[in-house]
């Protein structure tokens, strides 16, 4: 039967049968993961039916503990149920998975395997994950590659269907999971021909059921339990042969045999490895190297991990085999060995004392670690493990990939060696985080692989940062299936999107003599070899380069797609690769750009359109010289007066080297330097902001704004103005407390990412010229060198003091104020930055955060580096991340230490009055530090408590000194975004607002999971489209406000920056200032809304004229002075919700796609205003 070639992902390949063959589906984001169930809601969503003719139903659930329970339950009353999940979100998982095991009942959940967050958290791919529920009693299938997660997703169905034993089905995260690659669909046929109807009946037959009642899950005693544990037993004996037997009618239907291990080498070989996951390709590619250079190795993959069948791995391994290394993608401390090692030893010692091994010598047996969080392995370390194998005494308990200089693990190995294909294509392409890079790549390798005789593989290496952050996708094709789980290291294409990236990374180390490179550049094409720094020209002369040329920026601009080059350069890559003919590669792009924009309007594709059209006339192949003329040398990572630490570990982090950090490097318990985003200089914007003084008025609203902190204003001395440099700007000072000063006002231009917020807020028109404000962008490239010098200038001029100034109640004053959170990875135009720089400028220096999972914990403590700072007394924000699902709880647990240490450092500052003196201890104890001039005289009191109690030895004194800042105030922020609080932790963050504890809940509100790609969450409107409502949320946003205010003695605030920029500053320090539990609700526009986020500030307060997002204050202590505690800040609708919402894409999607839907959610929503105004208007009215 021919069966239809696509070219998918792993998440696709795996969704798409636990799609055929699943009526249930309960989901909840996480990477790397999301896409499967983003998938499933998509199709179910379309009516798009499963193997017995039934749209599945999917439900989106507040936590990956309530999508197993929802799964549990589905499970037990008869549906066919599955979910996706990876990392923590499995661990969550686990005590349902105990439950769903020991019913024996059949289900498979899809695991895109993921790092575990230990030292530090990652969203890359290994199996530390699996290995941790490896004890729940489910079977583990691992897939290797995107056609096997395919293939092993349907044999895991039959398998669990006919066996009764739950299964995970396991694939790498990342590398398998957003691997694209060209395989073979199966067919419904095939699917139908492995899934028998009658297993199915019987699993529909053992459902709860009030017809014919019995009970699960009943309480057990001693006398019962272990023997109804051990009743299993008969279940996992029989499930090895019954999947190896569910593998062999696969491959009579399909051609494609898969065994418990398969034996790949040579039938006398000596060497093996034993491994799985997608680990297993490079290994295999590896060893089909060797076997056709007369090399005696081979190699096991390990397909069905649990249950382990001691005796099938053991008839898998030649009779002739001397030394074997496991390997293992997960690392298990103080353990003797890890997972897979330790099953590979058993299972051998139990065929030597049971007497049927074939070994005529018990083999040599290491274990060893690799590729923990999607850490490169490759063909080299291969060879490098081979190697190890052939001494008389190899290494064990090794490591491959890093450098371990503190307990040795490491092997050495050739890093040059390389075993791809010579009639491959590789193509490398080096992009930026949302200028469409990767979505073009992805439709690209969907071209060649769909309309080509070629197989595809593509790959994409992100960080974790937000948009604005490197990408680089590797593309591979070839008259063979691709095998190579590995990033190119031969490159015969390079694309560099981004003209910086010549000067910040070695974006032609890996092309080959003869690559192509195609540069998208801000430069005439007879003037770019010029601007070329000198190592990159030497690398074109020296590998005989071809290079061609574009601006792209300026293409795009001109079909009025500013910013976004994806199109424009995937159309270059096709004209001069020749993959396909020109025309029909054109035909074929333009056919994707109506696939993908579609849905987003006519005007957009068009735009589209017009771009592919204009590129052919403004790409240009440019003369390479014959000698190396430029003295522009690349500029160092970090600059030389960056602290040390900096200057080892972070600027190898921030050149793209950190790979070759040793271990010794590495912080051992995940500490980390604040304030460090300050030496990363991306010069990524094109355009800054330029300020001009004779226009300005000085309101600091530009400063306010700023997401990124990058423009800041001082009151300065004019003596200090000295020895300013050329264009440091300065003007006479607005404030009647400072008359005498001169006002300045700077721009980080190294630092700027180009969103345009500042424009749009100033409200100061230049009144000589149409168009101009006291703020306007222009470009970058020429300022950056002015603009360094003057930046440097204005950061050594003294900040403004809190204390003996002005009053912090105004905007126009707090943008005087130091920012302790700056130059963060966030999307350019961010709506949540601005909060967390407000809140750090007011109180800063004095707060310790908790930080939930999410956007701001990746914009906010993400390596290379991080955005909270210090001030130049070295004091700011100490930041921490716990989980996603806690950081409630981990917030209050800060506040409950720092609560006990003031107790224990007042009642030891009692204890030791003879020491300190009644006078000091009574003001210590005493102290008024309701505001910060009582702080200041705090400070100075504990200071000197802390000189009088030096070289005191006693165990009082030496506890108080350990403690004596903590008779000062100090602040708690626990910040987040709406997934965590009104989904996955909301729980956790109801009983810290009812503990009455002191505590500064911040919920930065994008109405998505935005980190994980914009899943709806409870704080999704009605009728805007989501990842997991992608027909319309027919549902109306949680009402977190109210639910909170309902305690009476919770301060609240719903907060718009865009709408009143004072009443979120009232708001904020209203908050910090309430001794109990305050929530403010801030609306945070967001990329995952559509909108051009230049223009995020008037959408939010649309968003308030709409009375969509009322602004309010409910403070418990106005009730004690006889007030009403409610206060509505903002006034009655003056536009239509639609007038608001159909700015945004999340809503025109649904108009577009169905009109008459999207109609009646948009009144619906109407109406629910309405009613709402009502009740905040009564509520405003009611008496104290």
């Amino acid at each position: 039967m021919a069966r239809v070639q696509v070219t998918i992902d792993g998440n696709e390949a795996a969704a798409y049968i636990a799609y055929k063959t699943n009526e249930v589906a309960a989901i909840y984001p996480i990477t790397p993961s999301s896409p499967m169930g983003e998938l499933a809601d998509a199709w179910s969503a379309a009516g798009i039916r499963n193997l017995w003719g039934s749209v599945p139903t999917v439900v989106a659930m507040q936590s990956e503990g309530g999508a197993a329970g929802a799964v549990h339950g589905a499970l037990q009353t008869g549906s066919l149920t599955t979910t996706f999940t990876a990392s923590q979100g499995l661990l969550l998982m686990i005590p349902n998975m105990y439950k769903i095991a020991g019913e024996l009942t059949s289900t498979v959940f899809q695991i895109a395997a993921r790092s575990l967050a230990a030292q530090g958290l990652s969203i890359f791919g290994d199996h530390s994950d699996v290995m941790a529920a490896r004890g729940t009693g489910w079977g583990m299938l691992f897939a290797n590659s995107v056609q096997e997660v395919m293939d092993i997703s349907l044999i895991a169905q039959a398998a669990t269907l006919e066996a009764r034993v739950p299964f995970l089905h396991i694939f790498d995260g990342f590398r398998t999971s957003h691997e694209v690659a060209k395989i073979e669909q199966l067919a419904d046929e095939d699917i139908r021909a492995m899934i028998d109807d009658d297993l199915v009946r019987a699993h529909r037959a053992r459902a709860l059921n009030p017809e014919k009642p019995v009970m699960r899950g009943t309480a057990q005693n001693p006398d019962v339990y272990f023997q109804a544990r051990e009743s299993a037993n008969p279940f996992y004996v029989a499930t090895p042969e019954i999947v190896q037997q569910l593998m062999d009618k696969f491959a009579a239907l399909v051609g494609r045999q898969y065994h418990l291990f398969d034996y790949v080498g040579a039938p006398d070989a000596e060497r093996v490895i034993v491994v799985m996951g997608s680990g297993a390709e490079a290994v295999h590619e590896t060893v089909d190297w060797m076997l056709a250079r007369g090399e005696k190795v081979g190699m096991v993959k390990v397909r069905l991990f649990r249950p382990f069948s001691v005796q099938h791995f053991v008839r898998a391994l030649p009779a002739t085999t001397k030394a074997i290394a496991v390997l293992d993608r997960t690392k298990e401390p103080g353990a003797a060995g890890e997972p897979l090692y330790q099953d590979v030893l058993t299972a051998l010692a139990e065929g030597a004392m049971q007497g049927w091994s074939p070994f005529a010598q018990f083999p040599r047996v290491i274990g060893g670690r690799y590729g923990l969080s999607s850490k490169e392995f490759t063909p080299a370390m291969t060879m490098g493990i081979f190697d190890e194998l052939k001494k008389a005494q190899p290494k064990n308990h090794f490591t491959i990939g890093i450098n371990d200089d503190v307990t040795h693990t490491s092997l050495d190995y050739d890093p040059a060696f390389s075993t791809e294909p010579k009639e491959v294509v590789r193509a490398l392409f080096w992009g930026l985080g949302s200028d469409g890079t990767v979505g073009a790549n992805k439709n690209s390798i969907k071209i060649i692989g769909e309309e080509t005789d070629n197989y595809a593989q593509g790959y994409f290496v992100y960080d974790s940062k937000k948009s604005g952050a490197r990408t680089v996708s590797h593309l591979r094709f070839g008259p063979r299936p691709i095998h190579s789980t590995y990033l190119i290291q031969k490159a015969n294409f390079i694309g560099v999107h981004q003209f910086g990236f010549l000067e910040r990374y070695d974006v032609l180390g890996e092309a080959e003599v003869g690559a192509v490179l195609l540069l998208n550049v801000p430069y005439p094409v007879d003037e770019v070899w010029s601007y070329l720094p000198r190592v990159v020209q030497q690398k074109i002369i020296d590998r005989n380069i071809k290079v061609y040329v574009i601006d792209a920026y300026a293409v795009a601009a001109e079909q009025g797609m500013a910013g976004r080059i994806n199109t424009v350069m995937q159309t270059c890559f096709f004209a001069i690769s020749g993959v396909l003919p020109r025309e029909e590669a054109i035909e074929k792009i333009k056919e994707s750009i109506k696939k993908t924009y579609g849905k987003r309007g006519e005007a957009i594709v068009r735009r589209n359109y017009a771009a592919v059209d204009a590129t052919l006339a403004n790409l240009f192949e440019m003369k390479v010289p014959d000698a190396v003329t430029s003295t522009l040398e690349l500029p160092p990572a970090v600059p030389a007066d960056a602290p040390a630490f900096v200057q080892d570990v972070t600027a190898m982090m921030i050149k793209g080297e950190g790979d070759f950090l040793p271990v010794s490097a590495m912080p051992v318990d995940g500490t980390y330097p604040t304030g460090t985003t300050q030496w990363e200089k991306r010069n990524i914007a094109l355009e800054v902001p330029v300020w001009d003084p004779d226009v300005c008025i000085q309101c600091g609203k530009c400063v306010y704004v700023c997401p990124h902190a990058v423009i800041r204003s001082k009151l300065v001395e004019p003596e200090l103005l000295a020895d300013a440099p050329e264009g440091f700007l300065t003007a006479d000072s607005r404030w009647r407390e400072f008359p005498d000063l001169q006002y300045t006002l700077q721009v980080a231009v190294e630092d700027c990412t180009g969103c345009q917020l500042c424009v749009e807020v100033c409200p100061a028109k230049n009144k000589a010229a149409v168009g101009r404000k006291a703020i306007n962008m222009e470009d970058q490239l020429p300022l950056r060198e002015q603009g360094v010098r003057t930046w440097d200038f204005f950061t050594k001029l003294p900040e403004t003091q809190h204390v003996d100034t002005l009053k912090w109640n105004n905007v126009k004053n707090v943008q005087l104020l130091q920012p302790l959170f700056e130059f963060s990875g966030a999307c350019a135009g961010c709506g949540e930055t601005p909060y967390l720089k407000l809140i750090s400028q007011l109180y800063g220096e004095r707060s310790v955060i908790a930080n939930a999972t999410g956007c701001s914990s990746i914009y906010g403590g993400n390596l290379p580096t991080t955005p909270w700072s210090v001030n130049p007394e070295g004091r700011g924000p100490a930041w921490s991340n716990s989980l996603f699902e806690d950081n409630a709880e981990f917030g209050l647990g800060m506040r409950v230490t720092l609560d006990k240490q003031n107790e224990y450092a007042r009642e030891l500052v009692e204890r030791l009055r003879d020491v300190i003196g009644n006078e000091l201890a009574d003001t210590l104890l005493n102290a008024d530090q309701s505001d910060e001039s009582g702080i200041a005289a705090q400070r100075v009191r504990v200071e000197q408590l802390q000189q009088v109690l030096r070289g005191v030895d006693r165990p009082e004194a030496l506890d108080l000194l350990s403690l004596a800042d903590k008779l000062m105030r100090k602040d708690v922020w626990i910040i987040g975004g709406d997934g965590w609080a009104y989904d996955i932790g909301y729980g956790g963050l109801d009983h810290v607002l009812a503990s009455g504890r002191n505590v500064n809940i911040v919920v930065l509100d994008t109405e998505v999971y935005s980190n994980t790609g914009g899943q709806a969450s409870k704080a999704t409107p009605l009728g805007a489209v989501a990842k997991f409502a992608a027909g319309g949320k027919t549902t109306p946003k949680k009402d977190l406000a109210k639910m909170a205010m309902n305690y009476g003695y919770v301060y609240v605030a719903r907060i718009a920056m865009g709408a009143s920029d004072a009443q979120t500053l009232r708001a904020i320090q209203e908050a910090e200032s309430y001794d109990g539990p305050s929530v403010i609700i801030a609306y945070s526009h967001c990329i995952a809304h559509g909108i051009n986020m230049a223009k995020g500030m008037d959408q939010q307060k649309l968003a308030v004229d709409s009375g969509y997002w009322p602004l309010y204050r409910y403070d418990p202590r106005l009730r004690e002075a006889g007030k009403n505690p409610f206060q509505l800040d903002s006034k009655a609708p003056k536009i239509r919700f639609r007038d608001y919402a159909l700015n945004e894409s999340r809503y025109r999607m649904l108009m577009q796609s169905d009109p008459e839907t999207s109609e009646a959610l948009l009144a619906q929503a109407e109406v629910m205003i309405a009613r709402n105004w009502k009740e905040l208007e009564y509520l405003a009215a009611e008496p104290a």
